[in-house]
């Protein structure tokens, strides 16, 4: 893997896919989340790849890669990043997946347990109903009208214009602002809303989360698994974060202290410090297909 963390293309089934990947040595994979691109993992992938070989996608229909009319659902999602990994050579993987990312991580284990190494859930979809008000409104049906009003290039450039004059007399945007505002921008672009419109609604409705893990999470304790949430956050509730940590024997949970939605970005120096003591510490996963069968069936006997 190059030292470079300029965003790449590679082709893959006839889709143009973007990455970023830098460094050696075992394989980080970095997932974002709903909206987002690899671009959000800015603050932590220059210290993650002097340890580690660092891959982050831009999802299909998200950032630099195309937003075809297609599949945008988690397993799709997960079989991506399978792909991008197959086609770069690499047969195993840590997953570290970001709110729509953390679900995208676990389907990933799910299909692919062989592929999986180790699990890393920050403020993760997926694993509990509640979610922010906003998004379950914009799952209604309509939505995307209001959305093509509101989130326009204009709009956005204004914002930027307004957050650089803040800048400049020393009031700084905090990054959970900075990030929800990039992922505003992004929707300015008529692919990439719609594309963010079928994503969405492939995990959330109007009562909240409509995709949850909570029934196959027993088969994590076979991945060594991190928890990492912000205790401020307001997308997806830090309580989720301890409910998982209690379903998962043997997982380790993080909460920062301050940070919200974007722990990586709030808080990138440990961030980076405990992804790294949980490489260093905990043995990579070796479960094959058939144990991952194997562990389902004793379930259910």
């Amino acid at each position: 893997m190059t030292a470079s963390l300029e965003l790449r293309h590679i082709d893959i089934h006839g889709h143009r896919v973007g990455f970023r990947g830098a460094g050696s040595g075992p394989v980080i994979v970095l997932v974002h989340g709903m909206a987002g691109s690899s671009t959000t993992w800015r603050s932590v992938l220059p210290a993650l790849a002097e340890k580690f070989t660092v891959i982050a996608p831009d999802l299909v229909g998200h950032g630099a890669s195309e937003k075809p009319r297609g599949d945008y659902s988690l397993g799709a999602f997960a079989s991506g990043v399978r792909d991008l990994l197959v086609a770069l050579g690499h047969e195993r993987a840590t997953l570290v997946g970001h709110s729509l990312g953390g679900g995208v991580a676990m389907q990933f284990a799910y299909q692919f347990p062989e592929r999986c190494e180790r699990l890393v859930l920050a403020s993760s979809g997926g694993l509990g109903d509640e979610v922010n008000l906003l998004l379950r409104l914009l799952a209604l049906p309509g939505a995307e009208y209001a959305l093509a009003v509101g989130c326009n290039r204009w709009i956005h450039d204004a914002g930027v214009s307004i957050g650089g004059w803040l800048a400049h007399v020393g009031l700084q945007p905090t990054p959970n602002l900075e990030q929800i505002w990039q992922s505003y921008g992004s929707l300015a672009d008529t692919e990439t809303r719609t594309a963010f419109t079928h994503t969405l609604r492939s995990v959330i409705d109007v009562a909240g989360q409509r995709v949850s893990a909570a029934d196959r999470l027993y088969l994590a304790a076979a991945v060594p698994t991190l928890i990492i949430w912000g205790d401020h956050d307001k997308i997806i509730p830090v309580e989720q974060g301890r409910a998982t940590h209690a379903a998962i024997p043997g997982s380790r949970l993080e909460i920062f202290a301050g940070a919200g939605h974007f722990t990586h970005c709030d808080q990138p120096d440990r961030y980076c410090e405990v992804l790294t003591d949980f490489m260093a510490t905990t043995p990579p996963a070796t479960t094959s297909a058939s144990e991952w069968q194997a562990r389902m069936i004793a379930r259910t006997s």
